[in-house]
C-alpha cells in the first residue's frame, strides 16, 4: 500500500513506548506508521476516509473507515496508548485526539505549519500549524516531552511542526477531583 518510510519523529519517540501499548494512526493514509508500529507488536488501529486502508488488514491492522471531519468520533468509548497524527490537521478534533490518550499514553503529532507555502502544499493557512500551535494544544493537559518547530530539508523542504507528549497516569493515593475527602464525618 505504501513504500514510504515512517517518519524520523515517530520512530524517535515511538521506540519509547512500552510494548503491546494500543496505537491508533489517525487520517493513517498508506499505513506507514500503522505498519511500523505493528511490526514491533503493538495492536493498531488506523482511521482514513479512504476505504482502501481495508488493506492493512492483511497485516492485522484494524481498520476503521471514517470521514472524521464531517462524521462523528468513532472511538468515544476507547482511549489509546499512542495517538498517532502526521501530516494531517483539522483544529476541531484536537480536545478529542487528546482524550483519547490513555493514561500513561502518547500523542506523536506531526504536520505542516506556517511558512510550508514557500515549499508548495500545503499551503492555506487552514491547512499549517500557527508557531506555537501544538504547543498551546496540550498546555495543561499532556505533559511535553519534545517539541520542534522547524524548517526540514528531507525527504522535501517543508515547515513542521511536532510534539511528542504523554498523558501523566494519576499519581497513586490521589483523588480524582484534586480534593482529599473527609473520611471522619
Amino acid at each position: 500500500m505504501t513504500d514510504t518510510p515512517p517518519s524520523d519523529w515517530i520512530v524517535r519517540w515511538g521506540s519509547l513506548v512500552p510494548p503491546g501499548a494500543t496505537v491508533i494512526d489517525v487520517a493513517c493514509g498508506g499505513g506507514r506508521h500503522a505498519r511500523w508500529f505493528a511490526s514491533r507488536g503493538h495492536p493498531v488501529t488506523g482511521v482514513d476516509r479512504d476505504p482502501s486502508i481495508m488493506e492493512l488488514e492483511q497485516a492485522g491492522i484494524s481498520t476503521v473507515v471514517a470521514d472524521i471531519e464531517l462524521g462523528s468520533w468513532p472511538f468515544t468509548d476507547r482511549a489509546f496508548g499512542v495517538v498517532v497524527v502526521t501530516n494531517y490537521l483539522h483544529r476541531p478534533l484536537f480536545p478529542t485526539l487528546l482524550a483519547t490518550v490513555a493514561p500513561g499514553g502518547w500523542l506523536l503529532y506531526e504536520t505542516f505549519a506556517i511558512g510550508n507555502e514557500r515549499f508548495g502544499r500545503p499551503s492555506n493557512p487552514d491547512f499549517l500549524l500557527r508557531t506555537g500551535e501544538l504547543l498551546e494544544v496540550v498546555h495543561g493537559k499532556l505533559k511535553v516531552v519534545a517539541y520542534e518547530d522547524m524548517e526540514l530539508g528531507l525527504p522535501r523542504p517543508a515547515m513542521i511542526q511536532r510534539i511528542a507528549a504523554v498523558r501523566l497516569p494519576p499519581a497513586r493515593g490521589t483523588f480524582p477531583d484534586g480534593e482529599i475527602p473527609n473520611l471522619i464525618g
